[in-house]
Order: structure tokens, then sequence, then C-alpha cells
């Protein structure tokens, strides 16, 4: 066994060194579900760069060092508060804000999206499960993504006005109706932020028969 790691020191150096850069540095991010449809889709995988908001010691949640601020809008990976699982959703409201949903529709700081449809839907839930949605355009400010949500779907359509508390931020999925977000396990420490994923590497078609989908190659997520 000695002699085994003796030969072979410069791999496991090598992957001693990758790992510590995945868990400190970038790191890449698998979609396993539909909460971020449309924008993320099963089987994209995203790039993740943890050095957007601060730098961790590696293999734990200490913040060594500040280095950038979460904005509205961004699409951040990070550890459930609830059971500490990897999540990727949305940052939709910053420390201070006030945030509420009325009927599907976002208020920040009293300010009211606006919603411009773009196309009806059908959602698959699971177990050969659909159900009819809507997507739209949200815009709210000087920010604008597509999201979508069950036209049936009233569970957790509303809540607040509450508001975020210091160094913790609310998420949501694009996906409203199909989502397991702030609303379900509360506001986000910003010690739980891994980082933000900037756009997809690569992208296969995990549901249906494993096509890789070229067009969704490097694209940038917004």
């Amino acid at each position: 066994m000695k002699n085994w790691i003796r030969n072979q020191r410069g791999l496991l150096a090598f992957l001693l060194l990758f790992g510590l850069f995945r868990t400190a540095v970038a790191d890449w991010n698998a979609i396993p579900s539909g909460s971020m449809h449309p924008n993320l889709l099963e089987g994209d995988v995203v790039f993740v760069n943890r050095l957007a908001y601060q730098l961790k010691l590696p293999l734990t949640d200490i913040i060594v060092m500040p280095l950038g601020e979460p904005k509205r809008g961004d699409i951040v990976t990070f550890s459930s508060p609830a059971d500490g699982t990897r999540l990727i959703k949305r940052v939709i409201a910053l420390p201070g804000d006030s945030v509420a949903l009325r009927d599907k529709q976002l208020f920040i700081n009293g300010q009211q999206a606006q919603y411009l449809k773009e196309e009806e839907i059908v959602e698959a839930l699971g177990d050969g499960v659909q159900a009819p949605g809507l997507r739209v355009k949200e815009n709210i400010g000087n920010e604008q993504r597509d999201i979508q949500w069950l036209t049936a779907a009233t569970r957790a359509a509303s809540f607040g006005p509450i508001v975020v508390p210091a160094d913790h931020f609310l998420m949501l999925g694009d996906n409203r109706d199909n989502s397991a977000d702030s609303r379900y396990f509360g506001f986000v420490p910003r010690r739980l932020l891994i980082g933000r994923a900037e756009r997809i590497l690569v992208s296969a078609a995990i549901k249906d028969n494993w096509q890789l989908r070229f067009d969704r190659f490097g694209r940038t997520l917004r």
C-alpha cells in the first residue's frame, strides 16, 4: 500500500488540488429537476463561480473574505437551510427588501411586477401527470426574466409582505408553482451561498433520449 501511494503521489496531489479548487474557486452543478423552467432544463450542467460573493475555507461554510454582493435576479447555488441539500434558485429579494406575492404577482418594496404573456404550456409533473400552465416575461425595476406558473395552482401563490433580514436572501424558482424554495424553507443566510451560476456548460435530454442539446452549450444565464 505504501509503495502504491508513493507511486501515485502525483495523481493523488492532483486530485487533492482539484477537490480544493472545486470547493473554493469554481464548480459545476447538474440540474436534476424542473424548478427553474423555462431557463434551466433537466440535464443542463451549469458553471458556478464560487468566488462571485465570497472566499470560503475549502470544505466548510466559513467565509474568509467577502468578494461581492448578490444582486436581485442572480441565479445562485446554495445549501438548503432545511437539510443542507444543494439547490439552485433565483435571488428575488435582498436584505432589507419588503417582498410579497399576491395571486402569483410579485411585489418588491411596494413595486408590482408587470407580466407579458408569452405562451401557454403543458408542464410534466411526473408519473405521467401533466398540467396546463402559462409562460410569461416578468418585469420589475430593471430586471426582466422568463418564468412560468401552473394555471390552476394556488398553493403558495400568496405571502407577505415580509422583510428580508440582514445577511439573508429570499429565493424563488422560475417555475413558480413547481419549486420548493424560500416559501417552504425560509430565508437563506449568506454563509450558505455557494456561488453564482453563470452559464450552461453542456446539456443533454436526460428525460428523453439523452440526445445532446448543442444549442444550449455555452448559453449565458440571465
